[in-house]
Formats: C-alpha cells, structure tokens, sequence
C-alpha cells in the first residue's frame, strides 16, 4: 500500500469538529424516548422509531462506497449528512409517535450510515497505518462527544424551561455547519492519496469475514447493542431510579474524553488482544454496575463514568485491530463491514430493548445487556488462550 502523506493538524482538528457537530444529530435520538412518553407513547414506540434507521444504514453501507467513490468521501458525507438536519426538524415538528416519525428515522439512518462509515476510511487517507489506532480514537472521540453531548442539550434546555423540541433544533442545526464543513474539506482532501476502492462486494465480504477480522467485526456489533440498549432508554432508567438522567451522559463524556486524551495514545501501543480484553472487562463491570450496584447519584456517575471508559477504548482498540486483520487490499470493505454490524447493534437492539422494557420491565433489560457484555468479553479471553496455545504449539514444532 502507497504510503500517505503526513496528515496537516489542522485539517484533522476541521475534520473532527465536523465530526463532533454531525454527531449532535445521532445523540439527540437519545431523547426520543422521553419526547414519545410526553406525546403519550412507550418505549416500544420509541424502540420502533429508532431501528426504523438499522433498514436505511443497510442501504448507507453498500452505497457509501459508490458514493466515495464518485464523489470522494468528504463530499459525500456531506451531501448525505443533509439527512441528519432533516430528521432533527423532523422529530422536533412531527406530532405523535407514529409513522410519521419513522420515516424521519429512516432519514437518520441514511445521512448516519454514511457520515459514520466513511469517516474512518477518510481517516486511512489522512495518516499511515502505523498511526491508524491513534487517529482512529481521535474521529471516535470527537464522535462520542458529540453522541453523548446530544442529551446534554435536553438537559439544557429543560433547565431554561425550554420545550424539549429545542434541543432537536440545535441539535439540527450544528449538523448544517457540519455539513458545509465537510463540504469545504473536501476540496482540501483531493491533494491526499487516492482511496483504495470503498465498494463492498461479496467476494471481499467472504474474505473479511472467513479472516481475524471477524472477531472484532462481531464485537463491536455486541458492543452497539450494549451502548444502544442503555443509551436509547437511560430517560427511563434514570426515572424508574429517581436520578437525573443528564448524569449518565456527563459521566460517560467526560469519562470518554478524558480516557482518550489521557491514556489512548498509550493503550492503542499495548497489545491489542489484552488491552481489548481488559478494556471490555471493564465495561462488563460497568454494567453489573448499572444492574445491581446503582443507589445514587454518585454510584450512577461512576457506573457511566466507567462504561466511556471501557466501552469508549473498546471501540477505539477494534476498530484499529479490523484494519489491521483485514486481508490485504480489504482495508475499506472491512471497515464498512465494521460499521454495517455497529448499526445493527446500536439501531436493531433498541426494537428489542424497547419490547422488553414494556413487557417484562427495565431489570430484564439490564440482565439481556449483562450477558451481552459478558459474551464480549469472553471472546477476547478465547482470543488471548487460542493464540497462546498457537505460540505455544509453534514452540514445540520448531
């Protein structure tokens, strides 16, 4: 693979900001369960409106690569993050909890789909391979801020005594400068190195996924259910707990950023089967957190504060490693396997996630995500004893 050139700080500081303010639009669906409950809906409304998006990221994911393709990466989120705007002003201005506000979910999917798959392959332009994990955490971190900030907003403007309408309004229009941002970038992204063909195919699905890289591709579609599942309905657990549900997406920022300007430059060196390990037992403990140990605000803030830890480097970890363990000259179809499973956790588990919530009651839900996360990490702990064994058997054959 051709070398790239040296990536300009500025331009990765545009590329993140951007990223930051498209990402307001994802977080702001954080809401929707509590704009449905005051338009006389449930969580299963809620559920159903938001995996609405999982039918229209399938259709992101396969035309993202055309699109990049044609247009180039940056240009394309941009013409495609237009969506985002339109699904804000959508669920603000929409009454009810219907149809209506699925069809705004679908938009959402579309304009999400492809910011959130071409941004890591964008990132591949911009820097080598040695320093992909590093960059990797820097784009998830600017999204996960945006994410988590989202909710924020709602919290804002319930305190301004604001309708809760507002925050999907500025929530919509952050990701319109986020759109004319990327449309800027990328004029200035034409002078990087030539993508390698984005367009998924068959062929090079059965190679990704018949190779390592399946391993990760599988974890983090398990790690979306876990941070869809509680993030979509923390408006409920937070309220059925007598807590500020503000609280969880402060804790899980702050804990988020913090974690990557602190010691992600330092994890992302260490060996990524153990780190991916240690790092996803965190956030199973996190969880059992959420599950058995919250009782305040405090035990609330830490429980939120140690999944933006574990689940926050989880991702950042994983996502380096499917880059690394995809075949060679798969790079890009990995990634967009990558994501496409992501959006089926963090989109597809909420239906479920919602159902569970209004018939069997919010402890089932946190026991389903319990054993989510301990799935997780399992697979990390066969990871580490199989290549143990593999090292081991190499040993005694030569």
């Amino acid at each position: 693979m051709n070398s790239t050139p040296p990536v300009g700080g500025k331009l990765f500081v545009l590329f993140c900001l951007a990223s930051f303010l498209l990402s307001l639009s994802y977080g702001s669906t954080f809401l929707l369960s509590l704009l449905i409950h005051s338009r006389g809906g449930n969580e299963h409304d809620a559920g159903s409106v938001i995996s609405t998006a999982m039918l229209s990221t399938f259709v992101a994911v396969v035309l993202s690569g055309h699109l990049a393709d044609a247009v180039g990466a940056a240009r394309a989120i941009a013409g495609m993050g237009v969506l985002l705007v339109v699904a804000c002003l959508g669920f603000a201005l929409t009454p009810g909890f219907g149809q209506g506000l699925m069809l705004f979910g679908l938009a959402l999917g579309l304009g999400w789909g492809v910011f959130y798959t071409l941004g890591p392959i964008i990132v591949t332009l911009l820097v080598e391979p040695r320093q992909r994990a590093k960059y990797f955490a820097l784009l998830s971190g600017s999204m996960l801020s945006g994410i988590g900030s989202g909710p924020l907003l709602g919290r804002a403007t319930s305190a301004l005594d604001l309708p809760l309408t507002t925050a999907f309004y500025i929530a919509g229009a952050a990701s319109l400068v986020g759109v004319l941002m990327f449309w800027r970038l990328g004029a200035q992204l034409k002078h990087h190195a030539n993508a390698p063909t984005s367009r998924i195919s068959l062929a090079a699905s059965r190679r990704v996924l018949s190779s390592r890289a399946a391993f990760a591709i599988l974890m983090v579609g398990l790690g979306g259910c876990v941070f869809g599942g509680l993030s979509s309905f923390q408006t409920s657990y937070a309220a059925a707990h007598g807590l500020d549900y503000s609280l969880f997406f402060a804790g899980f920022l702050s804990a988020a950023i913090t974690s990557r300007l602190l010691i992600a430059g330092f994890v992302v060196k260490r060996d990524a089967y153990r780190a991916a390990c240690v790092l996803s037992g965190i956030m199973l403990g996190s969880i059992a957190l959420f599950a058995f140990g919250v009782s305040g605000n405090l035990s609330y803030l830490l429980a939120a504060a140690t999944l933006g830890v574990g689940y926050g480097l989880t991702y950042s970890v994983i996502n380096g490693l499917v880059a690394h363990e995809a075949p060679s000259g798969t790079t890009s179809q990995a990634l967009l396997l990558f994501s496409l499973a992501y959006f089926v956790g963090v989109f597809g588990f909420p239906w479920l996630a919602g159902r569970i919530i209004v018939d069997y009651g919010l402890s089932t839900l946190m026991m389903g995500v319990l054993a989510i996360a301990a799935l997780n990490w399992m697979i990390t702990v066969a990871r580490l004893i199989a290549r143990q064994l593999s090292a081991h058997k190499t040993l005694q054959v030569s």
